[in-house]
């Protein structure tokens, strides 16, 4: 589908004018772009009009024609792969701010719970696999647990199915691609949002690109955000941000981008409910419990510098650089059922609720550049259009705990494995709440020790083509190979080794028609023994299996994907449709033996398979009425496990069906509402990558996190060009729900309940 036109309609325009500034244009008419890399479309009447958004041109405000990754050549419509992208526009209407939330409620996309309640350890999973350590930013890999807000962010971007060509080690099931906001010299805004709403929400951000001459440009986004986690009074998240960004184009074929960016949350974590494994169901209605010197900090400080030079009309030049540092922290705490011991002085053997302590902090610092030479040529009788690619990154993650002491004494006597132990119960001896329950532990916090020291250093070379065979049949091939050498100093144990990773991927896409076409294509990606940075020798959640001496010998995990679909442009190409088949297969799996927080495993041992399909249309069905949808039903299996009993049983933390639906109606010029609706059927808690659990005598999974929908709603009044008004209901049913379980049960993260805000956008 090759030199199409893109059209876009006035009142969407419109839209995209007050809420995204997509478009500069004052005229009543469709614009038609002939080139979808172009900064310029031309009207009818052969006008220019100036497209101001960059890397990749929008349609829609639901809707990119082209990927924010500049190695990624080709139009979205016409790539051998499934990539879902959300929108600024989409991102503002749905409500949502924080990654973790506006990726939980995409299709094909799970959250698990943090290792042993790992308050940063916010966990994504795509396609039924890991993907916490697969998010980048702007292409280059965002190590460490960090929270990831969207106040700077000018679209998000999910690809489906493995992508080591592109992104390297990891991303079995996907990667997470954020692009962020960049200084322009084609125009001058200003634009303000401010929030205010229940659950003492408030939300501030400023927008501002000023050009300084004909060649340079600035601009700032700032964030002041503060509110308690809504339906959960006392659990609160606060966030300031800043992006400062600045061009140059010293001569029409060479610029400079460079941004600092920095991020600042602070949050009252909440670790929600428990598995109730009597009810066979999660506690409902349970009351807040942290306690009052619980927190969750997470500062993260980035600058990255870009560099584009055309050196002829065929041979471009593109280098990224970056250098960060995040520091990671928190104390919290949970809460799970138990009985009191029989020696219990108040109630001996009643049930109770028992809360516990959880800690850690992480300090990350890494340095990464990508260094990309794009030339198009013809050799042997074909056009290709070829990426040659250059990237080190080195990671340095020191992790630790906290020494916590009480304050108070404990309330109780409970059993457990390691038999009786004073605890806190925050029920009483008639099973009724005890007082003040945020104060019952009184805990007196100070940093402690470095418990793991982790390093890794990679160098990748990768080159990719993309050219046509015939006028139907385009061809996709890349090769990637990363060398890297590893060091994590655990309490007990040095580890350290090194190896090669190679990964490729082939696409094959034929042209049906001009609006359509088909695709098969075959991927690979590669993990290694203890990827994930803060887990030292944790074995069950990618942390290092083994001996030293074994964890140097393991092969790494092996990842495959097969996958078949078709793409189409629909209703004058103003709405994009696709659907797959998928199979991804991951053997050599590390897999975790008896006790998950010790080295003890097999290695190479597993072997699972997620296998589905994928639906999803984004854009405009016609000038008022645009839409993003996506649906995903799959099915998981173990296939080879040391433990025979695990074969054949789902993964853990895995849905086999899940929908996202949004809908936005431009009613006239002055009103336009919508809102989006998510599903997530029925999931399994259990380590990642293995069986979910499973109870052979009862015949059934052990921990189930429930299916459950959340709608939320939205609807915005123009009061004129420059003043806007949005009015968001969230989860407007007032479900209780639940989004992740850990392995045992003992907590279970809770959704936000129904929530109200209104906001004001200025712009000047």
């Amino acid at each position: 589908m090759k030199n199409k036109n893109l059209s876009m309609g006035a009142s969407t325009i419109a839209a995209a004018l007050t809420f995204g500034h997509g478009v500069s244009v004052a005229q009543e008419r469709d614009i038609a772009c002939t080139d979808t890399s172009a900064t310029e479309c031309v009207t009818e009447n052969n006008e220019a009009i100036e497209l101001i958004r960059i890397h990749g041109v929008q349609q829609s405000v639901y809707r990119y024609s082209k990927s924010g990754d500049p190695r990624r050549l080709a139009d979205l419509v016409d790539t051998p792969q499934t990539i879902s992208v959300l929108t600024q526009d989409q991102i503002q209407e749905s409500g949502k701010t924080d990654l973790k939330d506006i990726l939980a409620a995409q299709a094909g996309v799970t959250l698990g719970t943090g290792e042993n309640g790992n308050a940063f350890g916010d966990r994504y999973i795509i396609r039924g696999h890991e993907a916490r350590s697969d998010v980048f930013v702007d292409g280059l890999r965002d190590p460490g647990m960090t929270t990831r807000e969207s106040f700077a962010t000018e679209r998000v971007e999910i690809t489906k199915g493995p992508s080591a060509t592109f992104a390297g080690r990891g991303s079995s099931g996907g990667a997470v691609n954020s692009i962020t906001k960049q200084a322009s010299t084609s125009y001058s805004f200003g634009r303000i949002d401010a929030a205010a709403g229940t659950d003492e929400h408030t939300r501030l951000t400023l927008d501002l690109n000023k050009t300084l001459t004909d060649n340079s440009a600035i601009r700032l986004n700032g964030l002041l955000a503060s509110e308690d986690k809504p339906g959960r009074e006392g659990i609160e998240r606060d966030r300031d941000g800043l992006q400062l960004s600045y061009v140059n184009h010293p001569t029409d074929d060479l610029s400079f981008t460079g941004d600092v960016y920095y991020l600042n949350a602070k949050d009252k974590p909440d670790l929600g409910s428990y598995f109730d494994r009597d009810a066979g169901q999660p506690l409902e209605d349970i009351p807040v419990y942290a306690q009052k010197e619980d927190f969750m900090e997470s500062e993260v400080t980035t600058f990255t510098l870009r560099t584009e030079y055309d050196i002829s009309d065929n041979v471009r030049f593109y280098n990224a650089t970056r250098i960060g540092n995040t520091e990671n922290a928190y104390v919290t705490t949970g809460m799970s059922g138990t009985t009191r011991a029989d020696s219990d002085p108040l109630a001996p053997g009643a049930d109770t609720l028992r809360i516990s302590n959880h800690h850690g902090w992480q300090d990350v610092g890494y340095l990464t550049t990508q260094f990309n030479l794009f030339w198009d040529t013809t050799f042997a009788g074909f056009d290709h259009q070829l990426v040659f690619g250059f990237e080190y990154t080195d990671e340095a993650v020191d992790n630790g705990v906290f020494n916590v002491g009480y304050a108070n004494q404990a309330n109780c006597l409970t059993r457990g494995r390691r038999g009786v132990a004073e605890s806190y119960c925050i029920t009483d001896a008639n099973g009724d709440l005890v007082k003040d329950i945020t104060s019952l532990m009184g805990k007196v916090i100070s940093r402690g020790d470095t418990d793991a020291q982790y390093d890794i250093e990679t160098y990748s070379l990768y080159s990719m083509d993309t050219f046509a065979v015939t006028e139907a049949l385009d061809v996709f091939f890349g090769l990637r190979v990363d060398s890297y050498d590893y060091s994590n100093q655990t309490s007990a144990e040095l580890y350290t080794f090194a190896d090669e990773l190679y990964n490729g991927h082939l696409g094959l896409v034929y042209a049906l028609s001009d609006l359509g076409n088909i695709y098969a294509s075959y991927a690979t990606a590669t993990n290694i023994n203890g990827g994930e940075s803060d887990l030292g020798a944790n074995c069950g959640y990618g942390g290092l299996c083994g001996t030293p001496e074994q964890a140097a010998q393991a092969d790494p995990e092996q990842v495959e994907n097969i996958e078949l679909g078709t793409k189409w442009l629909l209703f004058n190409e103003k709405l994009s449709a696709n659907a797959a088949i998928f199979r991804i297969t991951k053997s050599e799996v590390h897999e975790s033996v008896g006790d998950a927080y010790s080295t003890l495993g097999t290695l190479n041992t597993g072997e699972n398979r997620v296998e589905g399909v994928e639906f999803g249309v984004s854009g405009d069905v016609t000038d008022k009425f645009s839409i993003q949808a996506s649906a995903a039903i799959m099915d998981s299996e173990v296939l080879d496990s040391y433990d025979p009993d695990n074969i054949g049983l789902a993964l853990s933390n895995f849905a086999d069906k899940s929908f996202y639906l949004q809908l936005r109606y431009q009613l006239n010029d002055k009103f336009a509402f919508g809102g989006d609706y998510s599903y997530q059927s029925e999931m399994y808690g259990g380590q990642p990558d293995t069986a979910a659990g499973y109870d052979a005598s009862a015949g059934d999974y052990s921990i189930r996190v429930p299916d459950y929908r959340v709608v939320n709603l939205f609807a915005n009044y123009y009061h004129s060009d420059s003043l806007t008004f949005r009015v968001n209901v969230g989860n407007a049913l007032d479900e209780e729900y639940w989004t992740a379980a850990y392995r045992s049960g003992a907590f279970m993260y809770i959704g936000d309940g129904r929530n109200l805000t209104a906001t004001v956008n200025y712009q000047f």
